[in-house]
């Protein structure tokens, strides 16, 4: 066995938590969950056959009330009802030692009156996302955005309650709290939106919430991540500059981990061709000791170890999990050449991508997929990331 940086064990010194390496799953939606937001056995068969290797696992994102659900089958927190259900789970993504994460989200205008069951989508304010498709959504009323604070506490305990190690708090991909960071999204005239001040004011609340809650509730340590996308392309948009500013102020808070959103890692700016440094470089100098979680495209041994050997603290690796779920197991036997860097159509059940998962990834991630049964090449693999960085960054 090769003696890889990212195998060694890190440790949440402020928590005492230590985990036992440094590769952590990432969320991927797999849309397996029942239509109310119940984990099914597809779903935790799925979480307990790729988990074991890796330090960390992030869920699917999980909605902390009925207006925040953005597509079928997400996962719910939004009622004391999914803790037995999100229990079994947290147990699920517990093999060898993994640490369990509840990734939790309201999707804000991301949705749409067809899966919110007749209710029109919400957002900081009535603006339109640029996407196809999308509408309009209603502008939420000081009491609500205040309820919705809250909610993000209450899911917080209940993923206490449920086993889980600790909670990430979605503020990415154009999600309510990016909505409300956004100058796109948020043209709010009150506390809430205006100056890029206010427009921080949701998403530092949220992070205050979730905190008093596991202050309040958890009777073991219990980790609390934020997860971020660094620029969109709307004009107006969040500018990777806002972003930094947006860091800045959530490294005052009792923070654990900062995890970036991209399809690159290694990606520069959207906006500025000027800028050579990869933005996540960038952002680890302002982090200072926060540690931060790097994600976009590591396949390989090598490319994880290239994250660490950079600064970045954690590396996640998501599609290529999907492929191999032994990645870990396999580097620390140092049977590297058995890892498996494409995927046959034929074997997807076998790795626990079934149904509505399985149909999810043939459609929007068809082209990261990497299917044994279809050429591809690296050209092909830069083609998705850029979308993907485009879709996390609020375009089309």
């Amino acid at each position: 066995m090769t003696d890889y940086n990212f195998l060694k064990p890190y440790t949440f010194e402020k928590k005492n938590i230590t985990i036992k390496n440094r590769i952590v799953i990432p969320p991927m939606t797999e849309e397996m969950s029942f239509s109310n937001g119940e984990v099914t056995s597809d779903e935790l068969r799925y979480y307990h056959m790729h988990s074991g290797g890796a330090g960390m696992f992030i869920t699917a994102t999980a909605n902390v009330n009925a207006l925040g659900k953005g597509f079928e089958g997400e996962l719910s927190v939004a009622d004391d009802k999914f803790i037995p259900s999100l229990t079994k789970l947290a147990e699920a993504m517990h093999r060898d030692g993994t640490k369990a994460i509840l990734q939790i989200f309201s999707a804000g205008r991301m949705s749409s009156t067809v899966i919110l069951r007749g209710q029109q989508p919400v957002s900081a304010s009535a603006i339109k996302a640029t996407r196809n498709n999308s509408e309009t959504p209603r502008e939420l009323t000081e009491a609500e955005i205040e309820q919705t604070i809250k909610d993000f506490g209450q899911a917080t305990k209940r993923a206490i309650v449920a086993g889980f190690d600790g909670v990430e708090v979605h503020g990415a991909n154009t999600y309510l709290i990016q909505q409300f960071f956004s100058p796109h999204s948020n043209r709010r005239t009150d506390k809430w939106g205006g100056s890029i001040e206010k427009r921080m004011t949701f998403p530092l609340a949220v992070v205050d919430e979730v905190q008093s809650s596991i202050d309040k509730y958890a009777d073991r340590p219990f980790l609390l991540g934020y997860r971020i996308s660094p620029e969109e392309i709307e004009t107006p948009g969040i500018r990777f500059d806002d972003t930094l500013q947006l860091i800045d102020a959530l490294r005052q808070k009792p923070l654990d981990y900062l995890h970036v959103s991209m399809g690159d890692v290694w990606r520069k700016s959207l906006n500025d061709k000027s800028v050579i440094k990869p933005l996540n470089l960038t952002i680890k100098e302002h982090l200072g000791n926060l540690p931060l979680i790097g994600v976009g495209d590591i396949q390989t041994p090598k490319d994880a170890e290239k994250v660490l050997d950079e600064g970045i603290d954690f590396a996640a690796i998501g599609r290529e999990i999907l492929r191999e779920p032994h990645w870990v197991q396999k580097v620390i036997d140092g049977d590297e050449d058995a890892i498996r860097y494409t995927i046959s159509p034929e074997d997807h059940e076998e790795l626990g991508l079934n149904g509505t998962f399985w149909d999810f990834l043939l459609g929007a991630f068809h082209d990261g997929l990497q299917l044994s049964s279809e050429p591809h090449t690296k050209d092909d693999r830069e083609k998705f990331n850029n979308a993907l960085d485009h879709i996390f960054g609020g375009g089309k």
